[in-house]
Formats: structure tokens, C-alpha cells, sequence
């Protein structure tokens, strides 16, 4: 997804994004590494993302039992006081906000294809992105992030679909 690509796209569209999403949002506890110790991965995946202050999008693969599965992904970030303008100044930089995220790793505890795609609850750093659904599924993420890269550990709502062939 592209600044341009944000641009084009309604506030209204990203207002109903985000109430679905905070709506759909679980409170389970966040994964660690603690949560897959012991557990070999079922799968890998790739992903690369551009992420404009709150709103990023973007496509994937799932390596899953031999065979690969495309995907994309929109997330939206919470912020734990409700409110992220303060930050806003800090956040924005030579980038103006934009900055892309490449990452792989692990898939764990992912008994099928179909509990893959839907709504994720992601805790991320600067490099290192933990995400969990309500199927169970764990993905553990190491990456790099270029353009805006003073952007604080925040939980982030993402939600997958798989693409079609």
C-alpha cells in the first residue's frame, strides 16, 4: 500500500476499519517466547508493509505444509492512552510519517490453513512483532523497519485474508 493509496482513501473507510476492528479486538495475554517453548513451528512467513502514523497494509506469504499462500493485511494501531497526537510530532520525521516494515519467521500452533486468515492482536518493537488470533495461532515476526523508525512498542489490531490464485 502506498502514501498515495492512503491519500485516495476515505476517513470513513478508516473509521469503520478501525470501530471493526477495536470492536472484534480480544483481550487475551500477548505471546512470548514462553508461549512456543518447547513447540516446533508449523509453518514460516514473510511479509512486507507500509505504515502511514496509525493506518498499514500489506502482502505476505504463508509456507504452510509444502505449499506457499499469498495474502494481505491491513492493521490499525492502539494506542494505550486512546489518544497518539502527542506522540504524532515525535512519530513524523524526515519520513512524514511513512515507513515500510519487512519481517519473517515462525508460525505456531496452526492446526490448518483455515485458522490462518482473520483478526490478530499484535505487540510489536522496533524488530521483533508477536501476533496471536483467536484460533490459537502464534506468529513470531523479526524484521527491519525503514522511513519513520522512532515509533514506540504499540499493540496493533491486523487482519488477514488469504488472496486468491
Amino acid at each position: 500500500m502506498t502514501e498515495l493509496a492512503f491519500r485516495y482513501t476515505s476517513l470513513a473507510s478508516k473509521a469503520i476499519l478501525a470501530a471493526t476492528l477495536l470492536a472484534m479486538a480480544g483481550c487475551a495475554a500477548a505471546p512470548t517466547e514462553q508461549s512456543i517453548a518447547g513447540l516446533s513451528p508449523a509453518g514460516t512467513m514473510s511479509i512486507t508493509e507500509d505504515f502511514v502514523v496509525d493506518w498499514g497494509g500489506g502482502n505476505g506469504q504463508l509456507n504452510y505444509q509444502g505449499r506457499t499462500y499469498p495474502f494481505k493485511f491491513v492493521c490499525a494501531v492502539l494506542s494505550p492512552n486512546g489518544s497518539r497526537f502527542a506522540e504524532l510530532a515525535r512519530v513524523l520525521g524526515p519520513g512524514g510519517g511513512l515507513s515500510k516494515i519487512t519481517a519473517s519467521g515462525a508460525v505456531y500452533k496452526l492446526a490448518s490453513v483455515a485458522d490462518f486468515p482473520g483478526r490478530y492482536t499484535q505487540i510489536s518493537g522496533t524488530s521483533d512483532f508477536w501476533l496471536h488470533n483467536s484460533a490459537g495461532v502464534i506468529i513470531h515476526l523479526q524484521g527491519v523497519r525503514t522511513g519513520a523508525t522512532q515509533l514506540i512498542p504499540e499493540r496493533d489490531l491486523v487482519a488477514i485474508q488469504l488472496s486468491h490464485r
